[in-house]
């Protein structure tokens, strides 16, 4: 089940609230927050909540043993156990394919491959509980005793199945003691709504025209053609996932917990070091708390320290080399930002240092895109006129008519202008009612366009 989905709208969420608000002790809300999230975790795949539950239970267990041992030798032990054994179920389940593969093809064997369905939202809770257990060897939060509570953390189904990764010291309050009122819950159904415009209004029609240009041959393809593919994914990726981080941010505030941002609209960047601060910002600093300052951060072996990171960074997102080739890829830009492009950039006119971060951004997400790395280097051609393809194209001009206001509306959502513009204009009673009739109308247009189209992927379901 995903949120950009009739079922979720029309059913599940209503009755969730209903549920919810009909009862008042927070005990019993947990409860019904709890049998609710792995009823919509388990919609898909049943299957799959064993192992969440099994997974909820190795950490639950690990964080009273290493409260118990506070101090000693044992302590770092438990951690180290629950590292090794939730990163061995994500390497079995996410991994294994790619590792078998990789060994066929270097040693010449044939053993065979195994075919494991990648349950949904592994890496995400993966993340959590480890992070979990982590903090508290670092006495930076206490053990939760009651297991029902923890496995509550782990498995909320605002931010379950695709984040943002949600840190349990974020939370712990807001899941013994939280309060709502009307301005909370209003706050949510419109991020909720704004997310939903994004996903479905946004990035599937940006998906569509990605997909149109981007699947064909290269060899087909003229240089405007290919800019036009590239550029629609890139507006197609942020809009699924910062549309889905809304989403979750504003399911979160209905029900009382306050998420922590996820993007800052990263597309206005000036350098890879500042998107990347500003692009999946818990992914982002789950590695800088877990694995870069743990490894010397840049006190000592930066560029080893850095290259780890994005090459973890990088196979996160998916068991293929382009993935890994596309962490590294960042992580060089950003060693060399530090040192020698960064002071460059500083120096140059903003326009030039913010082109030329869609420049690089765009080359990663053709790395990010095409799993096949010779299809990704073909494109690259194209794109930038060294595959002696034609430059215009009859077809795509008549599309960018077609489809101008659609396309200058969306990159102008890219960018801070119309928040701060409504942050400035938009205030007291006239707005709030204006709020609301956007919502119904951006809703009504999202069920049409759900009612009417079958194309509706995530694409951060797959990680």
């Amino acid at each position: 089940m995903v949120f950009s989905s009739l079922l979720f709208i029309y059913l599940f969420l209503p009755i969730t609230i209903i549920l919810y608000y009909s009862v008042k002790n927070r005990k019993f809300r947990n409860i019904i927050l709890l049998v609710t999230s792995l009823c919509f975790y388990a919609w898909g795949e049943p299957i799959w909540t064993v192992l969440l539950l099994f997974s909820s239970s190795i950490d639950y267990c690990h964080g009273l043993y290493i409260e118990r041992f506070h101090g000693t030798k044992w302590a770092k032990y438990g951690v180290v156990s629950s590292i090794i054994l939730n990163l061995s179920l994500l390497i079995a389940f996410k991994y294994s394919a790619f590792i078998y593969e990789n060994v066929n093809l270097i040693f010449n064997t044939s053993f065979q491959i195994p075919n494991v369905t990648l349950p949904i939202g592994i890496s995400f809770y993966t993340f959590q509980t480890i992070s979990y257990t982590v903090d508290v060897y670092r006495r930076k939060v206490q053990a939760q005793r009651k297991f029902s509570t923890f496995l509550l953390y782990v498995s909320l189904f605002p931010q379950l199945v695709a984040g943002p990764i949600v840190r349990y010291s974020d939370i712990a309050i807001q899941i013994e003691n939280r309060t709502t009122n009307i301005s909370q819950i209003s706050d949510g159904v419109n991020r909720f709504v704004i997310g939903l415009g994004k996903k479905v209004l946004l990035a599937n029609t940006a998906g569509h025209f990605a997909t149109m240009f981007m699947e064909r041959s290269s060899e087909s393809l003229t240089v405007t053609e290919a800019w036009f593919g590239i550029l629609m994914f890139t507006l197609q990726i942020y809009f699924d996932f910062s549309g889905y981080s809304d989403m979750a941010i504003g399911l979160g505030k209905i029900f009382g917990f306050e998420y922590k941002e996820n993007f800052n609209y990263p597309y206005v960047s000036q350098s890879a070091t500042e998107f990347w601060r500003r692009w999946h910002i818990s992914l982002g600093s789950f590695f800088r708390d877990y694995v870069y300052i743990p490894l010397g951060g840049n006190r000592k072996n930066e560029f080893i320290n850095l290259m780890i990171v994005w090459f973890l960074t990088g196979i996160w997102h998916g068991a293929s080399w382009n993935f890994i080739v596309w962490g590294l890829y960042f992580g060089v830009l950003i060693y060399l930002e530090k040192k020698i492009l960064g002071k460059i950039l500083e120096k140059l006119p903003r326009i030039v240092s913010h082109c030329y971060l869609l420049v690089v951004v765009i080359i990663g997400w053709t790395f990010f895109y095409f799993t096949n790395m010779n299809e990704a280097f073909a494109y690259l051609k194209v794109l930038f006129g060294f595959a002696n393809q034609s430059f215009v194209s009859t077809e795509l001009n008549i599309i960018v008519t077609n489809n101008i206001f659609w396309i200058v509306f969306a990159i102008l959502l890219c960018t801070p202008l119309i928040k701060v513009i409504r942050e400035k204009v938009c205030k007291g009673a006239m707005y709030k009612g204006s709020l609301i009739i956007v919502n119904i109308m951006i809703l009504i247009l999202c069920t049409a366009v759900l009612v009417s189209e079958s194309y509706n992927p995530f694409l951060y379901f797959r990680f």
